[in-house]
């Protein structure tokens, strides 16, 4: 019997489009010689499974499972591609632990601290990583432009702190625009991080480690076309990213070694992308860590894969037999 395999998108957020796209290309990639593969969707509204083209069923939330002609089917695995909540802050994992569902994310603590940009940063930070100054504002605090001046200065970054895809970003350049860019950020959740720019070459590498193995990706560089790292830099192709990054091997190496230190001090699981600014000396500044990140062809990992030789088809199943055999 092969096993059945649940990619779990959708979501929450601002974030449900490009979770779907993910969907599709994980649809693409995977071994459908080796799986049984189904889409579910999530949303507050209803939990889905598509079964055909034409046809969705309910999923039954006691045990993730569904019905399909007068057969209950039950999953082996789920594949989490939620950009946003609840599936990259923990609460969906929390779910699957708790029926006993293997899946292919990091655990509760790691998705949760990690989705908390602010919280991951000053956690790592404590570890010798160097990241940008920041401060945090929760909904009901404010910040005056002049404290915005003296305590982060300008250009800065005004981000939700717990969202992804650029959504709600604003590159703050004086302090009359302070105001509008936290209205702006808090629209998209209630925590607002306010983040000092940092001059140098944008990178981002991947990772996955399983028991047999751990496989470092090349290191990609990020050249945008606008003036940062923005949603239409990111999908609608107004960036160069260049696999392997114009840096020296040195560099590369250590942006690697690096990358695979914080995944074990965070704890892990599956695939992740962690971003980085590489600042004047070759100083490695941390952005942020991706537990989630792209699955589309064009995304940063399936480049990865592709620049180190490798087939996004066995980097996939290398991460659900992990699961399910350790699990057994």
């Amino acid at each position: 019997m092969k096993p059945t395999i649940a990619i779990v998108a959708g979501g929450d957020s601002s974030e449900v489009v490009v979770s779907l796209k993910s969907a599709a290309g994980l649809l693409s990639f995977m071994d459908k010689n080796r799986y049984n593969l189904y889409q579910v969707t999530l949303t507050k509204q209803a939990w889905l499974v598509d079964i055909s083209e034409n046809e969705k069923a309910e999923i039954d939330r006691k045990d993730f499972s569904f019905t399909c002609e007068n057969k209950k089917v039950k999953f082996d695995f789920a594949y989490i591609t939620i950009h946003g909540t609840p599936g990259e802050d923990g609460i969906l994992q929390g779910y699957f632990e708790l029926i006993g569902l293997p899946y292919s994310t990091c655990g509760v603590l790691a998705s949760a601290l990690t989705f908390n940009k602010f919280t991951c940063n000053q956690y790592l930070k404590n570890f010798g990583l160097k990241v940008s100054e920041a401060v945090l504002l929760r909904i009901g605090q404010t910040i005056s432009a002049d404290e915005v001046a003296e305590k982060i200065g300008f250009p800065c970054f005004v981000k939700p702190n717990v969202g992804g895809s650029s959504f709600g970003v604003t590159k703050v350049k004086s302090k009359e625009d302070v105001q509008p860019a936290i209205e702006k950020a808090f629209k998209e959740g209630n925590q607002v991080m306010i983040e000092a720019f940092m001059q140098g070459t944008e990178v981002t590498c991947g990772i996955y480690k399983i028991k047999s193995k751990s496989v470092v990706l090349p290191v990609t560089e990020v050249v945008p076309h606008n003036e940062f790292f923005d949603f239409d830099a990111k999908y609608k192709g107004q960036v160069d990213e260049i696999t392997p990054a114009r840096i020296s091997k040195e560099l590369t190496e250590r942006i690697q070694h690096l990358t695979s230190a914080i995944y074990d001090i965070l704890g892990c699981k599956g695939i992740i992308r962690i971003d980085y600014i590489i600042t004047e000396g070759e100083v490695i500044n941390l952005l942020e860590v991706n537990t989630t990140p792209g699955m589309t062809p064009t995304s940063f990992i399936p480049q990865q894969v592709r620049a180190a030789g490798l087939e996004m088809k066995d980097v996939l199943t290398d991460i659900i037999e992990n699961e399910l055999i350790h699990r057994k």
